[in-house]
């Protein structure tokens, strides 16, 4: 059974003097069992990231559809990045995603998540991963 993402994750912090708290430093990611938190202020991380990466799958932070996505890379021996997104900063993100494909998205539909790139593209969302999926593996047993 799979282990429940936390809704809220909590960075552990250091105390300094006068009672304030040291958190990481704005643009840098969080990481958390593989899975890449957004930072709070990123501007431009979310363009740096999808061409840092060769497959990058963005979701709703504890989205179980998120899950499925990466489970069927995963079997597919793809090992992505999940980026895991807040609910306050989707539309910033949703806006971003839409910026890298130059405001065109696959099939003219608008880009929702999850949603996974390779290669610096925009590949699609669960249908187009699970269409994938199922062709690799008709094509696997064919042979």
């Amino acid at each position: 059974m799979q282990e429940a993402i936390p809704f809220r994750t909590y960075i552990p912090a250091t105390a300094t003097s006068g009672g304030n708290r040291k958190f990481p430093q704005i643009g840098s990611a969080t990481t958390i069992g593989g899975n890449v938190l957004v930072p709070a202020n990123r501007e431009n991380y979310v363009q740096k990231l999808v061409l840092e990466n060769s497959v990058i799958v963005f979701g709703k932070r504890g989205c179980c559809m998120c899950h499925v996505v990466k489970r069927l890379l995963l079997g597919l021996g793809v090992n992505p990045t999940v980026f895991e997104v807040d609910e306050k900063e989707e539309a910033a993100v949703i806006n971003e995603l839409s910026n890298i494909n130059g405001g065109k998205d696959v099939g003219e539909v608008r880009v929702q998540f999850p949603v996974v790139f390779v290669g610096g593209k925009l590949f699609g969302g669960l249908e187009r991963v699970m269409a994938t999926h199922i062709s690799a593996t008709k094509w696997i047993y064919q042979k």
